[in-house]
């Protein structure tokens, strides 16, 4: 019994210690033979090939014969072959023997750069194209990605694209410089884009497009597009005669005032129209809009083609075919000369715009004729200009003198404006003080008759005063007659009346004191007499 205890406790400790080693051996070997660490900026490319022995599991799975093994949605594999998905920086725990496992440094673009890629897996594109859609590890084509890839850190599975990483590109062809990549549009400028293949995403097709860039950063596939960078605005181009010029770098002058020509048939040299040598200078003020830079793009490849195949043909075309109308002396002076810089500059303007081009203006800005033709023309006019100037002068003289007289004109009517306004107030003085005397004879007339007047009302109203007072006395004195008729009435009798105005004349703190008077009372009641009277006056006094 005790024996069967402890083998079977021997076999127990046995069994862990067999667990801890075989814990352990796989620890060790899942953190030194299966661990691997991916740094930053790092990916780990995983490619699953399987179990080395038969008798373990997915032994024996077929290879992906084309792209990335199958993985299925609970992401069971399928295949032996590459992972389309791949690991970030980190620890991960692949063992060497199912997994072939490799470091891919991650795709790092700065500013002013971009990236192109192109997938080596997928099936073959149609035709003659050459430009995949989608993004990346979504392509189902092999090709260049349409796609461009901007500033930024990328993953990229190098087993299924490369990835080219491109700054600003030019491509030339002759004198016409295109650019690709990053493409930088400054301001004043506009870019015109040539599309190398069709977008049947955008419906754009290939050749010149009319919608032009406006001027920022653009990141171009050079694969799918190329940008014409076109100046638009306006620009000058002058065609000037070489004139002659001293040691010091001064300009040489004729007796004339007019500078000499070094040669004669510089600048734009015709002949006039009764064969006299003729030079000029011109000037055009010219320029491309945003709307008309691709046709000029596609019909002479860049603006300095413009001005070499057009501009400066135009303008010494032009100017000869018009100028050899006119004669030397008609370039030199008057409404003739002026006609020529209008139908020069007409002609031009209709020859640019029918290459849409715009033109501002067309200046003819010298013409240089010979002095041979031009010095007896000068004379002609100087003489001209001198006899004008004799002719000036004496209107000048006439309108001065016709000026002396009138300042007398004007001083002799001042002097008449004077003395007629000197009269005009004396005589306007006299009739105001006569007027005056007239006014204070008037007011005292009427004053005096003012005052009559108020006399004879100051006497109406003294009559009419007095028979109002005697009027009013007379009703008053009726009206109290009448009062006490009726009071004499009312009491039946004047003598009870006059008793009733004597009661109620009594004031009204009376006191009555019987005084028998009859014979032989006096000295008896005489001392009751005297202290009634004496009463009387102290209370009235007191009163007082």
């Amino acid at each position: 019994m005790a024996t069967r205890f402890y083998a079977k406790k021997s076999f127990i400790s046995t069994l862990i210690i067999a667990l801890i080693i075989a814990v352990g051996g796989w620890t060790f070997i899942e953190w030194t033979v299966n661990r691997i660490y991916v740094p930053e900026g790092y990916s780990l490319r995983l490619r699953y090939k399987g179990p080395p022995l038969p008798l373990l599991p997915g032994y024996g799975l077929p290879e992906a014969r084309s792209g990335f093994a199958k993985v299925d949605e609970n992401g069971r594999i399928l295949e032996k072959g590459v992972l389309r998905e791949m690991l970030g920086p980190g620890r991960h725990f692949r063992t060497p023997f199912y997994w072939e496992r490799e470091l891919v440094k991650d795709i790092e673009i700065e500013p002013g750069q971009i990236g192109i890629a192109t997938s080596k897996l997928g099936k073959q594109l149609p035709g003659d194209q050459y430009l995949v859609d989608g993004d990346l590890g979504e392509t189902e084509f092999k090709g260049v990605l349409r796609k461009v890839f901007g500033p930024g850190t990328y993953r990229v599975n190098d087993y299924a694209y490369t990835f080219t990483v491109v700054e600003r590109t030019e491509i030339r062809d002759g004198d016409q410089v295109k650019y690709a990549g990053w493409v930088e549009i400054p301001a004043g400028f506009v870019g015109v884009v040539t599309n190398l293949a069709n977008n049947e995403q955008s419906g754009q097709q290939k050749g010149i497009q009319q919608k032009v860039l406006p001027p920022g950063i653009y990141p171009v596939n050079q694969k799918e597009q190329q940008i014409d960078v076109v100046e638009i605005g306006y620009r000058d181009r002058s065609i000037v005669a070489n004139l002659k010029k001293d040691a010091r770098g001064n300009l040489v002058y004729d007796e004339a005032g007019e500078p000499m020509l070094n040669d004669t048939d510089s600048g734009i040299f015709f002949y006039s129209n009764d064969g006299f040598p003729i030079s000029m200078d011109f000037t055009a003020i010219w320029g491309i809009m945003p709307d008309q830079a691709p046709n000029v793009i596609s019909k002479f490849g860049n603006v300095a083609a413009v001005e070499q195949k057009v501009v400066v043909p135009q303008i010494e075309s032009i100017c000869r075919n018009i100028g050899a109308k006119f004669g030397a002396v008609e370039l030199l002076v008057g409404d003739s000369r002026q006609q020529f810089q209008e139908d020069a500059s007409t002609a031009f303007r209709t020859v640019l715009e029918g290459k849409d081009i715009t033109l501002l203006n067309g200046l003819v800005r010298h013409i240089y004729i010979p002095q041979s033709v031009r010095l007896p023309i000068q004379q002609a006019f100087i003489a001209d200009e001198l006899a004008l100037t004799r002719e000036e002068e004496q209107k000048t003289l006439q309108i001065e003198a016709d000026f002396r007289e009138a300042e007398q004109m004007v001083e002799l009517e001042q002097e008449k404006v004077r003395v007629e306004t000197d009269k005009l107030v004396a005589k306007q003085i006299a009739e105001g003080q006569k007027t005056v005397q007239e006014t204070f004879a008037e007011t005292e007339r009427l004053e005096a008759q003012i005052d009559r007047e108020v006399s004879l009302l100051d006497a109406e109203a003294t009559v009419s005063l007095g028979q109002a007072e005697a009027d009013s006395k007379k009703l008053q004195e009726e009206a109290r007659a009448s009062k006490f008729q009726l009071a004499v009435e009312a009491f039946g009798s004047g003598e009870a009346y006059n008793s009733w105005v004597f009661a109620n004349g009594l004031p009204e703190e009376i006191e009555l004191n019987l005084i028998y008077a009859g014979e032989g009372t006096f000295w008896t009641d005489l001392k009751g007499f005297t202290d009634t009277m004496l009463g009387r006056q102290a209370r009235e006094t007191r009163d007082r």
